[in-house]
C-alpha cells in the first residue's frame, strides 16, 4: 500500500458516507434530524472524555512529573486560543466554508448559507482534531502502515452519515479539509524520519479530547466555542512537553 492510501480512503469515506446522509437526510423530519445532531454531540463527549483522561497517563507524568501534565494541557489551550485567535483561525475557516458554498453554486439564500458553513466547519473539526489524525497521518508517511488512518476511515464514513443527515452537503466539502490535513501531516512524517515520542503524543491526545469537547458543545447548542481558534494547541503541547523535559 503506497504512503497516503491511508488519507485517500478517508477522503473516499467522508465523500461516499455523506452522500448516504444527504439522500437518507432530504426524508427524514426536521425533529430527527435534531435528534440525530444531539446523538453526535453526546457520542463526540464521550469521545473527548476518553481522549482527555490520557492526561492521567503515566507516561507523560513520568516525562514531565506528577503535576506538570494538566498544566500542560491548560497552556496549550490557553496559548494556542491566543495563537488562534490572533490569526483568526475560526473565520478564516468559516470563510473558506462560504467560498466553497459559492464555488459549488450553492443557494444565495442566508439560511442555506449557515447550514453549509456550518456542516463544514464542525465536520471539519470532528474529522481532522481527534489524535487519530495526526497519529494516523504521521505514522502513514514515517511509512508505519494506514492502518490507523483505515480505521479512522471507517469512523469517520459513519459520522459522515449521521453529520450529512442534520447538517445537509457541507459535510461533504469537509472531504477537502481531511484531504489537506492529513495529506499535509503525511508529508510532514514522511519528512520527519522518526516517530513523535510517546510522552509527547499523549499530551496531544489530552489536548485533542479538550478540543473535541468544545466540538461536542456546539453539537447540543450549549455553547458556540471557538475550536476553530483553538487548534495550534495540538502543537503547543507536545512543545510544552520538550520543554519541560529540557528543564528537568
Amino acid at each position: 500500500m503506497f504512503v497516503g492510501a491511508g488519507t485517500v480512503a478517508n477522503v473516499v469515506a467522508v465523500l461516499v458516507g455523506s452522500g448516504i446522509g444527504l439522500l437518507v437526510g432530504n426524508r427524514l423530519p426536521a425533529r430527527t434530524r435534531v435528534v440525530v445532531t444531539d446523538g453526535l454531540g453526546l457520542v463526540t463527549l464521550l469521545i473527548a472524555g476518553l481522549s482527555a483522561v490520557a492526561v492521567t497517563d503515566r507516561v507523560l507524568s513520568d516525562a514531565v512529573g506528577p503535576s506538570a501534565p494538566v498544566l500542560i494541557v491548560l497552556g496549550a489551550v490557553v496559548i494556542g486560543g491566543l495563537i488562534g485567535s490572533l490569526l483568526r483561525l475560526e473565520h478564516r475557516l468559516e470563510s473558506s466554508g462560504t467560498w466553497l458554498q459559492s464555488r459549488l453554486g450553492g443557494s444565495d439564500d442566508e439560511g442555506a448559507r449557515a447550514r453549509f458553513v456550518e456542516g463544514f466547519v464542525t465536520a471539519s473539526l470532528v474529522f481532522c482534531v481527534g489524535p487519530l489524525t495526526i497519529l494516523g497521518a504521521l505514522t502513514d508517511g514515517l511509512g508505519g502502515g494506514a492502518e490507523q488512518l483505515l480505521l479512522k476511515s471507517a469512523l469517520d464514513g459513519f459520522a459522515a452519515i449521521a453529520f450529512a443527515a442534520s447538517l445537509g452537503v457541507g459535510v461533504m466539502a469537509a472531504a477537502i479539509t481531511v484531504g489537506v490535513v492529513q495529506g499535509g501531516l503525511t508529508v510532514l512524517g514522511a519528512l520527519l524520519g522518526s516517530f513523535v515520542p510517546e510522552p509527547h503524543v499523549v499530551a496531544l491526545t489530552a489536548t485533542g479530547g479538550v478540543l473535541l469537547v468544545g466540538v461536542g458543545l456546539r453539537l447540543l447548542n450549549l455553547r458556540s466555542v471557538a475550536v476553530g481558534d483553538m487548534l495550534p494547541a495540538l502543537v503547543v503541547a507536545p512543545l510544552l512537553v520538550q520543554s519541560v523535559v529540557w528543564l528537568r
